[in-house]
């Protein structure tokens, strides 16, 4: 997994549209939108792009390698949500 979405994600869903996969769920349209707690990007979808990272206006994306130590559950909740 390249990229995780961590907590601080507000489900605005710029990042939604700026991925050229649509690896990014659940969408507004989806039903689990709204009882999920942040946007999630699937692991094996996605491309290490990037276009995520800097329209995400709560800085909630980082680098899987660069994720801090406090927020390394984000990993696991968001590889999860795709088992």
């Amino acid at each position: 997994m390249a990229y995780v979405i961590t907590d601080s994600c507000t489900k605005d869903s710029l990042c939604v549209d700026a991925c050229p996969v649509d690896c990014i769920h659940p969408k507004e349209d989806e039903p689990d939108f709204e009882s999920a707690p942040t946007l999630f990007i699937n692991p094996v979808e996605c491309i290490d792009c990037g276009a995520c990272v800097p329209v995400c206006p709560a800085s909630a994306i980082y680098v899987l390698e660069e994720l801090p130590a406090e927020l390394v559950a984000a990993a696991d909740r968001n590889a999860a949500h795709y088992n």
